[in-house]
C-alpha cells in the first residue's frame, strides 16, 4: 500500500509540473526581411483571452493568421482592441515594435512596458511628429495618450493591468553597450522567460546573461519555471565578428552550458527552448534548426514556432 501511495503521488507531482499554465500565440517569428513575420508573441493563461504581447514586430498578419488557425478568436479588431492589454518592448529595433506602431491608430488604450533606454527611444524617435504621432502620454506635444509608459526597473515586478500575469525585466546586451531587454512573466507561481535580442556575453564582453541565469536558476530547480524563449538569428557559419549582437546554434549552447552549471543537468533536461528571431535569408532557418537539433547535449526540448500557431506551455 505504501508503495502504491508513494507511487501515485509521484505521478500527481509530475503530473502538476506538466500542467498547462501559458498559451503562447507566435504573431511574428523572424528576425528580419518578412515584414508580415516579426518578433511577437501573444502570452496569456489557457482558457483566458487576455494577452501580453512579448514585442509587437508584427501585430496585424499575425491576428488573421491566428484567427485562421483558430488560435484567437476574432474579428481582428477585438482581438487588437480588447485581447491585447499590453506590450512588453524588449528593445528600440523596428523589427520589435513596427506592428505597435504602424497599428496604433486602430488601438485601444493600453500599456506600454519597457525598461527607460527602450521608453526613451520610442519617445525620442518614434511618437513623435515627424515620423508619426505620439500615441502615448508622455513625450513630445501633442499628446494622444493612448498609451501609458510603464517603466520597468531591473528585477522589480509589476503587474499587466487586466491580466493574470506579471511581469519582471532584466537588462541584455546587444551589441555593448546598446540595452536590449528580457521577460520574465509570471502566473500564479509559474514562470515563463522571453528574452529580446541578445548576444552571447563572451562576444559581448558582458555579463548581463550570466545575471539573467543567476537570477532564474532557482525557479529552473523547483521547475517553475519551464519555458525559454530566447533568439538564435544566424546559423553556425556567421563569423562572430558579424554576429550584431545575436547567437548562433553552438553560442546558444555555450550560453545553456553556463545555465547548467547553475541548475544541474537533470533540471535543465526537458527545458522547452522556444527559438525565436531566425533570420529568414535563404535557408538560414532550417540550417539553424538542424544544427540545434544535431547537438543537444543537454537534451533540451527545443520548439520552433509557426505564426498564427498556438503552443500549449507548463
Amino acid at each position: 500500500m505504501k508503495k502504491t501511495a508513494f507511487s501515485l503521488l509521484a505521478f500527481l507531482m509530475h503530473m502538476a509540473c506538466q500542467a498547462q499554465n501559458f498559451d503562447l500565440i507566435p504573431l511574428g517569428i523572424y528576425g528580419g526581411e518578412q515584414e508580415d513575420n516579426l518578433s511577437a508573441y501573444l502570452v496569456g493563461a489557457p482558457k483566458d483571452s487576455t494577452f501580453l504581447s512579448l514585442d509587437a514586430g508584427t501585430i496585424n498578419t499575425g491576428i488573421r493568421k491566428a484567427i485562421q488557425l483558430k488560435s484567437l478568436n476574432g474579428p481582428e479588431e477585438t482581438v487588437l482592441k480588447n485581447q491585447i492589454k499590453g506590450y512588453f518592448i524588449s528593445h528600440g529595433h523596428l523589427d520589435h515594435l513596427s506592428g505597435l506602431i504602424i497599428n496604433s491608430p486602430a488601438d485601444a488604450k493600453k500599456d506600454i512596458f519597457a525598461i527607460a533606454p527602450v521608453i526613451q527611444i520610442l519617445q525620442n524617435h518614434y511618437f513623435i511628429t515627424d515620423t508619426w504621432i505620439n500615441f502615448a502620454d508622455q513625450g513630445q506635444k501633442p499628446m494622444l495618450g493612448k498609451y501609458h509608459y510603464n517603466e520597468l526597473q531591473e528585477g522589480k515586478e509589476i503587474a499587466v493591468q487586466k491580466t493574470p500575469l506579471f511581469i519582471t525585466a532584466y537588462e541584455l546586451s546587444h551589441v555593448n553597450p546598446y540595452k536590449s531587454s528580457a521577460a520574465l512573466v509570471r502566473k500564479d507561481d509559474h514562470y515563463l522567460l522571453y528574452l529580446g535580442d541578445t548576444g552571447a556575453d563572451r562576444v559581448e564582453k558582458s555579463d548581463q546573461l550570466n545575471k539573467l541565469w543567476d537570477n532564474v536558476a532557482p525557479l529552473i530547480r523547483k521547475r517553475q519555471l519551464n519555458t525559454i524563449l530566447i533568439e538564435v538569428s544566424f546559423p553556425n557559419s556567421q563569423p562572430e565578428n558579424l554576429l550584431f549582437g545575436h547567437l548562433t546554434p553552438n553560442l546558444l549552447l555555450e550560453e545553456l552550458q553556463k545555465l547548467k552549471e547553475k541548475t544541474g543537468q537533470k533540471n535543465l533536461e526537458g527545458l522547452n527552448i522556444v527559438v525565436t528571431h531566425r533570420k529568414p535569408t535563404k535557408d538560414n532557418p532550417e540550417i539553424i534548426k538542424a544544427e540545434l537539433l544535431k547537438n543537444n547535449p543537454l537534451k533540451v526540448n527545443y520548439i520552433f514556432p509557426e505564426q498564427g500557431k498556438k503552443i500549449n506551455l507548463p
